[in-house]
Formats: C-alpha cells, sequence, structure tokens
C-alpha cells in the first residue's frame, strides 16, 4: 500500500505510515522549511506539561515530540497505530504503545492532558476521537490539538494549494521513502475544515472553552480545550 485513499480505511492509513516511516522526520522538516521544530514548540508552551502529570501524545509517530514533552518532567506516552513509526522510534526512551485513536487502551480518566499534531485530520471519525480523547483524560484535563488548517490571507493561500498540489509531491519524492503518500497529505490538507469549523467540532464533542491561535499565517492551527470538571 503505498497511499491512503481520502475515506481513511485504518489499515490503509496505518500500512501508509509504515511506508514513510523510515524517512518521516527528515521528510517533514524539509517540506516545512524546518517549521515543524517551531510547531512542535508552540503545542509543547500550548501543552505546558507539568513535573508528574500523565500526557497522551496521540498519533506520535516516533515519539519527536513525547520526547521533548518528557523533559519538563511530565510521564508521557507515545501512542500510534502505526508499528512502523512506533518501531523507528524506539530508541527515544518514551513509553511507547500500539492503540487506536477510536479505541484506546487505557482506563477512563488515565491522563491529565492529551494532545495530537497533525494526526486527526487522519481519522476516520474525527468526532469520535475527540470524544475518546475526552474519556481518558481526567475531568478539567487539557486537550491540545496541533493540525493543518487554512491560511488567513487569501493571496497566500492561493499560493500555498498551489504549492501543496504541484510542488509537495516533487519535493517528496526526493526525500521520502514513499513520495505517493505525499499525495494523499495534499489532498487530505485541501478536505480538511478551516479553524473555526475545527473548532466547532471539538466543542460539540464535549469539550469546552476552546480556542485556537495560528501558525504560519494559517498554515497551522493549534487548538486548546477543556474537559468539563
Amino acid at each position: 500500500m503505498s497511499r491512503a485513499g481520502l475515506d481513511k480505511d485504518p489499515r490503509e492509513v496505518a500500512a501508509m505510515f509504515d511506508g514513510v516511516a523510515r524517512r518521516y522526520d527528515l521528510t517533514n522538516t524539509v517540506l516545512s522549511f524546518g517549521q515543524d521544530r517551531r510547531w512542535r514548540e508552540v503545542t509543547r508552551r500550548a501543552l505546558s506539561p507539568k513535573r508528574d502529570e500523565r500526557v497522551l501524545d496521540l498519533a506520535a509517530g516516533s515519539g519527536v515530540s513525547t520526547e521533548e514533552f518528557s523533559r519538563s518532567g511530565a510521564w508521557c506516552v507515545a501512542a500510534d497505530f502505526s508499528l512502523g513509526m512506533l518501531s523507528v522510534g524506539r530508541h527515544r526512551g518514551v513509553p511507547m504503545v500500539a492503540a487506536d485513536a477510536l479505541r484506546l487502551p487505557f482506563a477512563d480518566e488515565s491522563f491529565d492532558a492529551v494532545t495530537i499534531s497533525f494526526g486527526l485530520r487522519n481519522l476516520v471519525d474525527t468526532a469520535a476521537g475527540l470524544r475518546e480523547m475526552q474519556r481518558v483524560v481526567r475531568p478539567g484535563g487539557r486537550l491540545v490539538v496541533c493540525e493543518f488548517s487554512t491560511p488567513t490571507w487569501q493571496p497566500f493561500r492561493t499560493i500555498y494549494l498551489n504549492y501543496l498540489m504541484r510542488a509537495l509531491p516533487p519535493i517528496a519524492r526526493a526525500v521520502s521513502s514513499n513520495p505517493d503518500a505525499y499525495v494523499y497529505l495534499a489532498e487530505s490538507i485541501r478536505e480538511w475544515p478551516d479553524q473555526r469549523v475545527l473548532a466547532e467540532l471539538i466543542a460539540e464533542s464535549g469539550w469546552t472553552d476552546v480556542a485556537w491561535r495560528n501558525l504560519t499565517s494559517g498554515v497551522v492551527a493549534i487548538h486548546r480545550a477543556v474537559k468539563p470538571s
């Protein structure tokens, strides 16, 4: 399986990420012109993990972000349904769990916070995933979503969408172990709801105090929310 379709069949998506795992982190840095590091740092600040808190990093891939979160002294778990991605990150020294985001293998209220970066877009049922994340977080616990979004300035939005569909796949062919997967990446970003619509979906899924912050002119947005007490 070289790439998934927009129906986001879980087996196809997992197989696709297995196929890009070996050079996934490098490819992301190249395609984002190094902005991925800043996005992770802003996500970490939004999550604000504290010593001895229990944090779930969902769709964690190779655990790059999990490792950074754990430097706060929080106990952080990397969860992903791609065994290939987890295998690439097994040297990082953080707990890793193979997990389906729609059926998490954790008890109710197990975590103080949950975060998902560039993974919510890949779930076959976004609302169900958001509800499942809420289930495993304690009352008053935090949600942070970092995801591709919609550029806020129309001229830049046009340039960005052209980059996604025309320039991104050729660049991916030069650096990725599975360049066809990045055609899916471009298509899934174009189909993804904008900042306000995602905020409404998060609220409809039971989270409160939903807010967002745009990064890189809206190429990426960070949404924050709280589980009702």
